[in-house]
């Protein structure tokens, strides 16, 4: 056969450091720093998730920061690809985590969340899952790689934004500003200098007087018209980043589920509720109801469990929309294991791979070590191995659907959500099918559910990162030796900062994993389900209606009704501090476009906006951190102000809507500079 496939290959392929060149790559200051970034963005990643249900792509910042770093040291381009890859896996170890181990203490499933009861179940699940994302993905890379139908848009613009690192940091000096700003405003509101959290109740009408409702007559104590509690928007640089970056129509559809909850359904129970609710609890000091505990325990009790009706019927959607591109995805994880099979071991530095023999064992070790974590969480021998065989072949098949989805939409959009999501229901009803049941077999369900979500967000943000090292010419085996090591950190000291964050929040009055700070709305859906499937706990009649309101916004044509729900259950404060961070990206887009500025200058106006939105989030998530371990260690920061007053919340409000306009703004630069690569959307 003549070689014209090769020369198209050739022509296809061309990285950026040419495999014949000698350059320094697997080094023990690039493997380091990269290791302290996936501990550092993975803990800053699982706080954002808890907190708001989102988590943000750690590639660019583990790429800026690690231009950064390594420029000091006169570190290759190749380094600063190493230290990337290996700092970024811990944000996808950190995203399958938070949707998932909470969900154990919130089901009950763990007794608590202490070191004694769930640090060594917790490490061993997220490094078991991590580990089989890597080796799934060690088959399938060459192909999936190399495949010119998958245009990875988030690597090819990572590339970019290594090559461009060759000529200043700019972009690193930008991220690491907004850092400090954001973990010092976040830091002055824990102070009391300011009130991060301001919540008032709205009535309509007089409270304490009899009503009539449906069926006649209701005596005191009850209310005319209605009555909820509202909230300011939470001022936190991380919601208003968080905004910034999914921009102003995703950041109002968010807000709209909020929205709902409060401006309508807890207005409306508490109306027809409230007489036989005010029965329940203690009244006042001075005697009066508790509203707004009640319109509280209204929201909690009967509107999140709507959401998580409406969460499920959104993230079935997501998987229908991408109905092709996981059937093309299914079919090629047979086709490319079957070609990566055949493939022998290349010389060319570039195309060099762990070997079979050694994917193969590990692959077997893992499902052994599963077979035996199951039978643990069971006591049941055929529950423990079908537990283990199901998350060995659902991971495969999700490990690949995974990638190529990262492949065709980047990491940002990949669903894992509504994979995991998806595992939950086919584990339980398997579950139920063998007789498991009770608190064992919800055990089972989400031991599979946490390995599988690990596996395949470590399988798309490794592809993601293997691609990004195609192009510029890194040694694969090399980056999944990184990944080994970042998956081993990762697993190893990222409990510490979910018990922190678990912890703290208990011993500020709350209640841990799913209170209203710490919603954790994933790992709620899925303790829901898991419980409501094997353990026969859900409260199917409010799912229900969740579910039909799911049906109904698809049938409006609502872009993401799983965003509508998160919404819900989110707390409104949260909500509506995304939102504003929307109308920020509005008014930066906006002035961008009135000042009529070219492509180029958008372009960095862009990048600068999203790397000061990144900075923030990721300044609030570390020193938010650090307060949680104060608050673990019972030692609360002193306060300035008792009651700080409402005009300096709306005085630091408007510092960083300030800033957050005007920095990106002011990077626009000249109109003749050439236009930098996009880095995120």
């Amino acid at each position: 056969m003549t070689p014209p496939d090769n020369s198209d290959k050739e022509k296809r392929y061309r990285p950026y450091v040419p495999e014949t060149m000698a350059m320094s790559e697997f080094t023990f200051r690039a493997v380091l720093l990269g290791l302290a970034m996936t501990v550092v963005l993975g803990a800053a990643n699982a706080y954002l998730g808890l907190r708001a249900g989102m988590t943000i792509a750690a590639t660019y910042p583990a790429a800026v920061i690690s231009m950064a770093v390594l420029r000091l040291w006169r570190g290759s381009i190749l380094e600063e690809n190493m230290a990337r890859t290996v700092g970024s896996i811990g944000e996808s170890v950190a995203a399958g985590a938070i949707f998932t181990i909470p969900a154990f203490v919130i089901s009950r499933a763990w007794p608590s969340f202490d070191p004694g009861h769930a640090y060594l179940q917790s490490t061993v699940l997220m490094f078991v899952g991590g580990v089989l994302g890597i080796l799934f993905v060690t088959l399938l890379r060459r192909v999936m790689v190399e495949d010119p139908e998958l245009p990875y848009p988030e690597s090819v613009a990572a590339g970019e934004i290594h090559k461009a690192g060759q000529r200043g940091a700019q972009a690193a000096k930008l991220l690491f500003a907004n850092m400090g700003f954001g973990g010092l405003v976040y830091l002055l509101g824990e102070f009391k200098l300011f009130s991060a959290s301001n919540s008032f109740m709205v009535s309509i009408g007089q409270l304490g007087r009899s009503t009539l409702r449906l069926g006649g007559p209701v005596p005191a104590p009850t209310a005319v018209g209605a009555v909820t509690q509202f909230s300011a928007p939470a001022i936190s640089p991380a919601y208003l980043g968080v905004g910034y970056i999914i921009g102003p129509r995703l950041a109002a559809l968010n807000f709209s589920g909020g929205v709902i909850a409060w401006g309508l359904l807890v207005p409306l129970l508490l109306y027809f509720l409230g007489p036989q609710l005010a029965t329940t609890v203690p009244p006042g000091p001075d005697g009066s109801t508790p509203w707004a505990a009640l319109a509280t325990r209204v929201w909690f009790s009967i509107v999140r469990p709507i959401a998580v009706g409406g969460m499920l019927v959104g993230a079935g959607y997501t998987l229908f929309r991408m109905r092709k591109n996981l059937a093309v995805g299914m079919r090629r994880a047979v086709a490319d294991l079957k070609r990566a099979g055949g493939q022998a071991q290349a010389g060319n530095r570039t195309e060099r791979d762990l070997g079979a023999k050694f994917v193969f064992g590990g692959l077997g070790v893992v499902l052994v070590a599963m077979a035996v974590l199951y039978y643990f969480f069971t006591g049941t021998l055929p529950g423990a191995l079908v537990a283990a065989v199901v998350m060995m072949v659902l991971g495969f098949f999700f490990a690949a659907v995974s990638g190529n989805l990262v492949g065709m939409i980047g990491s940002s959009n990949n669903p894992i959500s509504g994979l995991t999501l998806s595992t939950v229901i086919i584990a339980a009803l398997l579950m139920v099918s063998i007789g498991v049941s009770g608190i064992t077999g919800v055990a089972a369900v989400l031991g599979v559910a946490a390995v599988i979500c690990v596996s395949s967000a470590v399988a798309g943000e490794m592809l993601q990162d293997l691609k990004v090292g195609h192009i510029l010419g890194g040694t694969p085996r090399s980056m999944q030796i990184g990944d080994f090591l970042g998956v081993a950190a990762a697993s190893l000291l990222l409990y510490f900062p979910l018990l922190l964050l678990h912890q703290g929040n208990i011993n500020e009055g709350g209640i841990g994993f799913g209170d209203p700070k710490l919603s954790a709305p994933q790992a709620g859906l899925m303790a829901s389900l898991s419980q409501g499937i094997v353990g026969g706990e859900m409260a199917w009649p409010l799912v229900v209606v969740g579910i039909m309101m799911g049906f109904a916004l698809i049938m409006v044509q609502v872009r993401s009704p799983m965003l509508f729900a998160v919404g819900m259950y989110l707390p409104l404060e949260t909500t509506f501090a995304i939102f504003v961070g929307g109308l920020i990206r509005w008014t930066t887009d906006s002035m961008s476009a009135r000042r009529g500025f070219n492509e180029a200058q958008k372009a960095r106006i862009e990048n600068a906006g999203v790397l000061t939105a990144s900075g923030l989030i990721a300044g609030e998530a570390l020193m938010g951190l650090v307060k949680a371990g104060f608050s673990f260690a019972n030692k609360p920061f002193p306060e300035i102000f008792a009651a700080p007053p409402l005009l300096l919340s709306a005085l630091f409000l408007a510092i960083l809507a300030f800033a957050m306009v005007r920095i990106p703004l002011s990077n626009a630069g000249r109109p003749d500079e050439p236009a930098p690569p996009t880095a995120i959307m």
